[in-house]
């Protein structure tokens, strides 16, 4: 503001916000916008730990392809209030998809509280998507996640279908959380909760210099656990027990998550994956020996310290993620389904009509394996284990 202005007593003008837009396709770019990255998902309500760059970053070393990373840039004035990244699909309809695979259970992008609105929109306008025949498609998304600003923004084609069931239940100390289940169950928890502590287990946080061990040490207890009723393939790979380690590390170094490690008479009998962001914590992964199971509560020995660190952090919800697994409905847990997101070009109809069918396809073969042909999906998943 000049002299010749304030002495004149006229009304200060506000300096029109300056935007700008930026595509990184560099195969290190998220290495380079890593430190604003983390600092603009610290103005991000919506943020999980997924969008950590942490997690990203380790995500695309061990599972992305070379030339098909594309980082969005928003900037307010040189400063980043919105960011994603996604990686270009293969195939004859081409398009991008989110980081992540079946990895993650939940996928958005980042814009800042103060402005997300407007960075929605600018982030939507960036996206290119020209040719007919491509496409965005996020898995997994909440429906409270930013990236639905970016969906109401943009103008093109665009379709939303539900995706995975998540599951949630307050974080608060386990005696209120009883109850919410009935009489009988809340007792029989009682009784297992109370064996737990007469056991003498001793539970330790993992500090980041020891995360690459307790690591290995949860993958081997995993298979232990799951040997005879089938381990999800992926997890028994060589680059996921290297992403999940370099993801994790800096995770716990950033405060973004902890790793939990379950002593009983000496010996090491489960280790526990809880990440935490503002909004709730998730149970990720855990690892615990089959003899364990004959003695305690597993799921109670490990949701129990799950639980006890998201409140101790101030976190309001403890998300049990995807899955439907017993264990979780015991709690009674509320349940919010994930979507999954499509954007095309305007005047793509026919293309986004096709990439529409083969969803729901999808969807209605796996509901058809899991409900009606359980047998056949754990032969399969026996069969690529051999």
């Amino acid at each position: 503001m000049s002299t010749e202005t304030r002495r004149a007593g006229l009304p200060v003008q506000a300096a029109t916000p300056s935007w700008t837009t930026e595509l990184r396709r560099e195969d290190d770019a998220l290495d380079a916008v890593a430190g604003e990255w983390d600092e603009l998902a610290a103005r991000c309500r919506t943020a999980t730990f997924f969008q950590a760059a942490a997690w990203q970053r380790s995500w695309w070393r061990q599972y992305g392809r070379p030339g098909a990373l594309l980082v969005v840039l928003v900037r307010r004035d040189g400063r980043l209030v919105g960011a994603g990244a996604f990686m270009h699909r293969g195939g004859p309809l081409g398009g991008l998809t989110g980081l992540g695979a079946g990895l993650i259970d939940y996928t958005d992008v980042l814009l800042d509280d103060e402005c997300a609105d407007r960075a929605a929109a600018e982030f939507a306008a960036a996206l290119p998507l020209t040719r007919p025949w491509h496409s965005l498609e996020l898995r997994e998304v909440h429906p409270d996640a930013a990236v639905q600003r970016v969906y109401e923004h943009w103008r093109g084609c665009r379709r939303r279908h539900q995706d995975s069931l998540c599951q949630y239940l307050p974080a608060v100390p386990m005696e209120r959380l009883l109850k919410r289940v009935p009489g009988k169950t809340a007792q029989r928890s009682r009784v297992k909760l109370r064996k737990i502590a007469e056991a003498g287990v001793q539970v330790r946080s993992t500090p980041p210099a020891e995360v690459p061990q307790a690591m290995a040490e949860l993958l081997r207890l995993h298979f232990l656990q799951w040997q005879e009723r089938g381990v999800t393939p992926e997890h028994r790979t060589e680059r996921f027990a290297r992403h999940l380690t370099d993801s994790t590390t800096g995770l716990v170094a950033a405060g973004k998550a902890a790793v939990h490690q379950f002593h009983l008479d000496g010996e090491l009998v489960a280790v526990n994956l809880l990440l935490l962001c503002p909004s709730f914590g998730g149970l990720y992964l855990y690892g615990a020996h089959p003899l364990l199971r004959e003695r305690l509560d597993i799921a109670g020995l490990l949701f129990s310290a799950a639980l006890d660190d998201t409140v101790a952090a101030g976190i309001p919800v403890l998300g049990l993620l995807r899955g439907q697994e017993p264990y979780k409905q015991r709690w009674r847990p509320d349940r919010l389904p994930n979507q999954r997101l499509l954007l095309g070009p305007a005047g793509a109809a026919p293309a986004a009509a096709v990439r529409a069918w083969a969803v729901r396809a999808r969807q209605a073969a796996a509901h058809q394996l899991r409900t009606r042909f359980p047998r056949l999906k754990e032969a399969l998943l026996t069969r690529s284990r051999s």
